[in-house]
């Protein structure tokens, strides 16, 4: 019986103009927590979707418990006792937590022994009890539409332990989780471990690494550069490793220069679609130079600002001025071109879109503007230019360049699209919402010196971000948001974290 319950040897998967997973070897024991790290589209995803069976290896075997295996798909990987969480959520948004959970598994029963119908009843206890078993409390009936993000990412877990999975991978299982919710979620994981199940974690942050791992593989690039025994390692080398070279931990700032006000926010409230008052009576302003972060807990009513700013959400009461003129009910397109530049929290839903080209994403804010449109013909040259320049400058990383479908490049490499396509508008307000989340610390380094440079050309900056060392490292002037309303705004220096995160649970105000 071999020692490992999972080996995969010189593992290789090609796509269209890139290698993925060039001749890669791991192998893992049961009952530890394995992590696999390296940069957005370093080939992490897709050597455990190859395990889970969503694509099958061009070159290489896959051995689960010694046993020699072709998996050729996830219902057979499920058979295997094998699950995976993806990074974006496979659920049905108007179907029951529990009818997500038995999808494909339904058990029946006969209708006076003859007609079948789903026994819905017993799986809701099941579901509950399993549920608290595994400290993953949810609510059987509840709707995956009206639940948040945490507990949806319970639902994707518990699918896995009632289909009975001994290996479970987590791929990016924090990048949309809040700083308490991703403490939790790495408590679930230590406890499934403690259950005797082996872990594989697909991630980029290093600190969360640190706290739970056994072992640590790195890719970087389609390549297997080193494994690492966790606790011996610092953050720092695993880093270097992951990135390929020294990798600065704090952002170089220079002082702050700052100009006339560039955004003005006055008394803005904002009502959802139940008439609830998500953000109340807030007022703020931006110079040229200077970034304003607004620090808070995810659900305070930031994204609402960002979006009202934007003009995707609807202004109740209140002014935004953008260079002293009113632009409170300006469509979007009029926004933009007054000089609003706005990178969303949700890449897929409102950055891109999925089945459009690279090229094409990278003009969507220009496409009918000389040069790329003339007397409304569209110029495909101008717009194939314009990709390789902004591919090149922002190192935007995907298998057929500027003809490369958005939706295949990695999430990383998608959130470099659309950084780049914003900053290259040139306007004088950038709103960045969440601008590293799902990133690797090389990226991170990279937008973060990103946002200085635009601070340093005279831009005004609004960034919102649930990361605090992010809000703290980057910003000059810091507001926290707690319950839709601004409860302190000092400079950044004048402000420790203890103080920023007091404000952001509403324990102290002014």
């Amino acid at each position: 019986m071999s020692d490992y319950i999972v080996e995969m040897k010189n593992i290789t998967k090609k796509f269209p103009g890139i290698v993925a997973n060039d001749s890669v070897n791991i192998q893992i024991k049961k009952g530890e927590i394995y992590a696999l790290l390296g940069e957005n589209g370093a080939g992490k995803s897709t050597l455990m979707s190859m395990l889970f069976g969503m694509y099958e290896p061009d070159e290489g075997e896959i051995f689960v418990r010694g046993k020699k295996e072709t998996i050729s798909s996830p219902n057979y990987a499920t058979q295997l006792n094998i699950g995976m969480v993806h990074q974006h959520f496979k659920l049905v948004s108007n179907y029951t937590i529990a009818e997500n959970i038995i999808m494909g598994v339904e058990p029946q029963k006969k209708f006076l022994g003859i007609l079948p119908y789903v026994d819905i009843k017993s799986s809701n206890q099941k579901i509950a009890d399993l549920s608290k078993k595994y400290g993953l409390e949810v609510e059987p009936t509840k709707r995956i539409e009206e639940v948040n993000v945490s507990i949806q990412q319970r639902v994707e877990i518990l699918k896995m332990l009632y289909r009975e999975a001994e290996i479970l991978i987590f791929d990016e299982p924090t990048a949309i989780l809040t700083p308490q919710e991703i403490e939790f979620l790495l408590d679930i994981i230590r406890g499934l471990r403690d259950a005797g199940k082996t872990i594989i974690l697909i991630t980029h942050k290093l600190e969360e690494i640190k706290k739970v791992a056994d072992r640590c593989a790195i890719l970087c690039r389609g390549k297997l550069i080193d494994v690492l025994d966790v606790a011996s390692t610092s953050t720092k080398e695993m880093a270097n490793k992951m990135v390929g070279r020294e990798v600065s931990f704090e952002t170089e700032k220079p002082e702050a220069e700052y100009g006339a006000e560039v955004l003005s926010v006055q008394n803005l409230t904002v009502r959802d679609e139940n008439k609830f008052e998500v953000v109340k009576n807030v007022s703020f302003s931006i110079r040229s130079g200077e970034i304003l972060a607004i620090a808070g807990v995810s659900g305070n009513g930031q994204i609402e600002i960002a979006d009202a700013i934007a003009g995707l959400a609807h202004v109740s009461e209140g002014k935004i001025l953008l260079n002293g003129k009113d632009i409170t009910h300006y469509n979007i397109r009029k926004r933009t071109l007054e000089g609003i530049s706005y990178i969303p929290e949700d890449r897929q839903t409102y950055g891109l879109v999925l089945d459009f080209t690279l090229c094409d994403n990278l003009a969507l804010k220009n496409y009918y503007q000389e040069p790329f449109a003339k007397k409304g013909i569209i110029n495909h040259q101008e717009f194939e230019k314009f990709g390789e320049k902004l591919i090149e400058e922002y190192d935007i990383r995907s298998g057929q360049g500027n003809k490369t479908e958005v939706r295949s490049m990695s999430g990383g490499n998608q959130q470099k699209a659309i950084i780049a396509r914003e900053v290259e508008q040139d306007s004088s307000l950038t709103i960045f919402v969440q601008p590293t989340r799902g990133l690797d610390i090389g990226a991170i380094e990279n937008i973060h010196n990103q946002i200085i440079e635009e601070r340093s050309k005279g831009k005004a900056i609004l960034l919102i971000s649930l990361e605090l060392e992010e809000v703290m490292n980057l910003a000059d002037t810091i507001a926290v948001i707690y319950n839709g309303e601004i409860l302190k705004t000092a400079e950044a220096k004048s402000l420790t974290v203890k103080e920023v995160g007091e404000f952001m649970m509403g324990v102290k105000s002014e």
